[in-house]
């Protein structure tokens, strides 16, 4: 048989009726209800994960990424590295400009070895958030893996979005080629 000769597909047992108008809304017949979707392989293996897993292990995870991204910063030297050294910032390789995150890497290899000037020079909006994300971080894991209830830092969108205007701000004014803006090189 050919696809023209097949036989036709059975009516669906459960259709969806037509809007009554564009702007109105969809009436479904009475006492329709759909099977719960089953999950598939993989979501059951991370929710049997989840539910198996210690309170502890995902703070215990997040540190971990954070420890590898500390040991990088470390391991790698990034204040004497040449500037074209792997891995490199793809928009500072395609355009020269510095991108909103250049100069993160040496700054937190500043902050580890405690030098807070030179770690500001490089990237202050970066010195400035640590202190923030370090301690929503301690409030969330400590409350998740010990049932610590510390006081939680609540930033409000309107406070969120101002910092990112700020950065914003900051990645145009560290590219102008003037003088007072040439100091924010890096």
């Amino acid at each position: 048989m050919t696809s023209v000769d097949r036989p036709a597909a059975a009516p669906d047992p459960h259709p969806v009726p037509p809007a009554e108008h564009a702007a109105g809304p969809v009436a479904w017949p009475a006492g329709v209800a759909y099977p719960p979707v089953e999950p598939d392989r993989f979501t059951r293996l991370v929710l049997r994960l989840h539910a198996r897993a210690p309170r502890w292990a995902v703070p215990l995870a997040a540190l971990g990424c954070v420890g590898l991204g500390m040991a990088y910063a470390l391991l790698s030297d990034p204040t004497h590295s040449d500037p074209d050294a792997r891995p490199t910032c793809l928009l500072k390789l395609t355009t020269g400009l510095d991108c909103p995150g250049c100069g993160g890497t040496r700054a937190l290899w500043y902050v580890l070895h405690a030098d807070l000037p030179a770690a500001a020079r490089h990237h202050f909006l970066f010195v400035f958030s640590l202190p923030f994300l370090a301690w929503l971080f301690v409030s969330w894991a400590g409350n998740r893996a010990f049932g610590w209830r510390l006081p939680e830092l609540r930033i409000s969108p309107k406070v969120i979005g101002g910092f990112l205007a700020l950065w914003f701000a900051f990645s145009v004014a560290r590219n102008l080629p003037w003088a007072p803006f040439t100091s924010l090189y890096v």
